[in-house]
C-alpha cells in the first residue's frame, strides 16, 4: 500500500511543479521557440565550424550565436525602429488625413452625385469611419510603443534565455537527441521523422518563403522610396508578411497604393507602383517554384491554416510555429494509427491465425492417433 501511495504522491508533485514552471515560463515561450528556430537555421554553420575548421564546441557555438545576432537580431531591431517611427508619423500627420478626406469628398462629388443616392449621408458615414479608424490606429501604435518600452526588461530576459538555450542546443545536441528518442512514444523511425520535420518546416517557411518575402518587400519599399510614397519601410514590411500567405501576397499592398496615387493625380507614382507590382508578381511566379524545388514546399492550405493558428497564438513567430504544430498533429495522428491501431489489429489477426493453426494441428494429431 505504501509504495503505490508514494508513487502517486510523487506523480502529483511532478504535475504540480510542471504546472507552476509552465505558468512562470509561458510569457517567454516565443523565446524558447526562437532558440529552436535559430538552431535549425544556424546548425549547418555550427557543423561546418566543428568539422571543417576544427573549432571546439563552445567556440563554434559562440561564433554561431554572434553570427545569428549580426544577421538576424541587429537588422531586425533597426527595421522595427524605422517602421514604428514611420507608423507614428503617418498616423499623426494631420495633413495626410485631411488630404485623404478631401480625396473621399472628391470621389463622392464627382461620381456618386450622378446617382439618386443619399450622397451627404454616405459621405459623412465614410469620413466618420475613416477618422475613427485613424484614431484607433494612433492609439494602437502609441500603446505598442509604450508596451515595448515597459516590456524592455522582459525582452532582455527573454533574449538572454533564448541565447543560453541556443548555446545548450549547439553544445549538447547528442544528449538532447537521445533524451527525445527516449521520451517520444514512437519507434525510432517515426521519432526521426518527427525531429526532421522541424528542420523541414523551418527551412520551407523561413528560407523558401522568407527569400520571396524579402524580395517582395524590398522591391515595394524601393518603389515607394523612388516615387516619394510615405511609410515605404512600413508598407514593405507589411507586404513581406502578407507574402507568407498563399495567393494573397503583396498584391494587397501595391494595388491599393497605386489606386491612392492615381486618385491623387500622381500618375507617375501610380504607374510606377503598378510596374513594380507586375515585376513582383512575375518574378514571384518564376522564383517561388525554383526555390521550393531546392528547399521544399508545403501545401498552400497547410501553410494558410498553420499561419492563421500560429499568428493568433504566438504573434509573428507563429508563422513558423503554427505550421509546425499543424504538421506535428497530422504526423502524430498518422503514426499513432500505424503503430498502435494498425499494429494492434495485426497482432489480433496474427493471434487468430495462430489459434486456427493450433486447432488444425490438434485435429490432425487426433486423426493420426485414431
Amino acid at each position: 500500500m505504501e509504495s503505490p501511495f508514494k508513487m502517486s504522491l510523487a506523480l502529483f508533485l511532478i504535475i504540480i511543479l510542471a504546472a507552476v514552471l509552465s505558468y512562470a515560463l509561458f510569457p517567454y515561450i516565443n523565446y524558447f521557440f526562437g532558440a529552436f528556430i535559430l538552431f535549425a537555421i544556424f546548425r549547418p554553420l555550427y557543423v561546418f565550424l566543428r568539422e571543417k575548421q576544427k573549432f571546439r564546441k563552445g567556440t563554434a557555438a559562440l561564433t554561431s550565436i554572434v553570427v545569428s545576432i549580426i544577421i538576424v537580431l541587429i537588422p531586425l531591431y533597426f527595421l522595427l525602429s524605422i517602421i514604428v517611427g514611420e507608423t507614428q508619423t503617418l498616423l499623426e500627420d494631420s495633413y495626410s488625413m485631411r488630404l485623404f478626406a478631401q480625396m473621399v469628398d472628391d470621389f463622392f462629388s464627382q461620381y456618386l452625385s450622378r446617382f439618386d443616392l443619399p450622397y451627404a449621408t454616405i459621405q459623412a458615414e465614410v469620413e466618420g469611419r475613416v477618422l475613427e479608424f485613424a484614431s484607433e490606429a494612433v492609439n494602437f501604435v502609441s500603446k505598442f510603443i509604450l508596451d515595448s518600452i515597459q516590456g524592455l526588461g522582459r525582452q532582455v530576459v527573454g533574449f538572454t534565455v533564448m541565447y543560453f538555450l541556443l548555446y545548450y542546443l549547439f553544445t549538447s545536441e547528442e544528449g538532447l537527441m537521445k533524451t527525445l528518442h527516449a521520451v517520444i512514444p514512437f519507434n525510432d523511425e517515426n521519432t526521426g521523422i518527427l525531429l526532421g520535420e522541424f528542420g523541414k518546416i523551418v527551412h520551407s517557411v523561413l528560407i523558401s518563403s522568407g527569400i520571396i518575402a524579402i524580395f517582395q518587400g524590398g522591391i515595394l519599399t524601393l518603389a515607394f522610396l523612388v516615387f516619394g510614397v510615405g511609410g515605404a519601410f512600413l508598407w514593405g514590411f507589411i507586404a513581406a508578411l502578407l507574402s507568407f500567405l498563399p495567393i494573397v501576397g503583396a498584391t494587397f499592398v501595391w494595388v491599393p497604393a497605386a489606386i491612392v496615387q492615381l486618385f491623387q493625380h500622381d500618375y507617375l507614382a501610380g504607374i510606377g507602383i503598378i510596374g513594380a507590382g507586375i515585376i513582383i508578381s512575375s518574378v514571384d511566379n518564376l522564383l517561388r517554384p525554383f526555390i521550393q524545388e531546392k528547399v521544399g514546399a508545403l501545401h498552400p492550405f497547410h501553410s494558410l491554416l498553420g499561419i492563421i493558428i500560429g499568428v493568433s497564438l504566438f504573434g509573428l513567430i507563429g508563422i513558423v510555429i503554427g505550421t509546425l504544430l499543424l504538421s506535428y498533429f497530422i504526423l502524430t495522428v498518422k503514426m499513432f494509427s500505424e503503430e498502435y491501431l494498425s499494429g494492434k489489429a495485426r497482432r489480433e489477426e496474427g493471434s487468430d491465425t495462430a489459434g486456427i493453426e493450433s486447432k488444425s494441428s490438434d485435429e490432425e494429431k487426433r486423426a493420426n492417433e485414431e
